[in-house]
């Protein structure tokens, strides 16, 4: 049968159109395009395909959820996807999420708790089966998705909300594997740059970079606060730079504040490590290829996406509340002064 022979309905493709071009019924189309639930022999399948691709058929998504009582469809909030860290979460939980057949849709928050809510609505309103959400927050707000029954897990959330299911890293932990690498390059007067946050709430990457000065015995160095960005670093950076007694190392919460410190010392003509280290934390790709290179605190993306999808999606569906709280990995390279 050739393409011209083929008599179609007025307006879309349908599902009779395809199965009639391939000598089929419906149902065996149907088969095909869900993948089941009955068996179609490979010579038939192939002939359903072939029809599919001639014929242009798009199988209609809404009628596809109402029938499967599934949106085959998560929805994921960050609060900035020009973050790298946020880039690679996201495309982890998307790898992870299309493994067990779900797509994706990605909203961005751009750290306003605002735009995070409105974000949330329109994925309860598109009834995806569930959401990730890296919240402005440490205690997010999800009335819209509980009262759509809509389960949700918090991404990148360290500590333990209660009623939500929460997938992080030891912050605190982490910084103080950062700070004892300095210290153990013989600095006493560690910095820190800390990012600010929508709710003023206090960061365990602050409270670990305190105690480990503390427990070596050593004063706590200045800390500045400023944005997670680029921007950000740089400004704190100039800032760290005017001191009278500018510490010798700084502990920056994220990369993308250390590459904006790192060129706000190029330009002051201060190396790095050699007059002043800097380690940094999230382990993004920005990291491995900054000048120096980052030594960094490296978030286990992949693993913190999978566990996320199983408690959401898969096999962990259901089950009880889980607050998993995974290990950060210190990743050595140049600008803490290691060659």
């Amino acid at each position: 049968m050739t393409t011209s022979a083929v008599q179609t309905s007025r307006g879309p493709v349908t599902r009779k159109d395809v199965a009639r071009y391939a000598g089929v019924s419906t149902a065996v189309v149907s088969y095909v395009v869900n993948g089941g639930p009955k068996n179609v022999a490979p010579a038939t399948e192939a002939k359903v395909r072939e029809a599919i691709r001639v014929l242009g058929y798009r199988p209609n998504a809404a009628a596809r959820a109402l029938k499967l009582g599934s949106s085959e469809t998560i929805g994921v909030v960050v609060p900035d996807n020009t973050n790298p860290f946020f880039t690679q979460l996201a495309h982890a939980v998307e790898e992870a999420a299309s493994e067990l057949g779900y797509g994706m849709v990605l909203t961005n928050s751009d750290g306003s708790l605002t735009r995070e809510r409105k974000n949330i609505r329109t994925l309860a309103a598109r009834q995806v089966d569930g959401v990730f959400l890296a919240s402005c927050v440490f205690d997010p707000d999800v009335t819209e998705l509980e009262a759509s029954e809509i389960p949700s897990v918090l991404l990148n959330n360290a500590g333990s909300p209660p009623e939500f299911n929460s997938v992080g890293v030891d912050l605190q932990a982490g910084a103080r594997a950062a700070v004892e690498h300095l210290i153990g390059h013989g600095h006493t007067n560690i910095g820190l740059a800390i990012g600010t946050n929508t709710g003023n709430q206090l960061d365990g990457r602050e409270v670990g970079w305190l105690a480990t000065l503390h427990d070596a015995g050593l004063p706590a160095g200045p800390m500045l606060h400023g944005p997670f960005s680029r921007p950000g670093g740089y400004e704190v950076g100039k800032r760290f730079l005017s001191m009278a007694n500018r510490p010798t190392a700084i502990f920056a919460s994220n990369d993308m504040q250390a590459i904006g410190i790192l060129r706000a010392l190029h330009e002051a003509g201060v190396r790095v490590p050699e007059d002043l280290a800097l380690v940094s934390f999230d382990g993004s790709l920005d990291a491995e290829y900054s000048w120096p290179a980052l030594t960094t605190v490296a978030q286990p993306v992949r693993a913190m996406a999978e566990a996320a999808v199983q408690a959401l999606v898969g096999k962990g569906r259901g089950d009880a509340l889980q607050h998993q709280i995974l290990p950060t990995e210190l990743i050595i390279r140049q600008s803490c002064g290691c060659t």
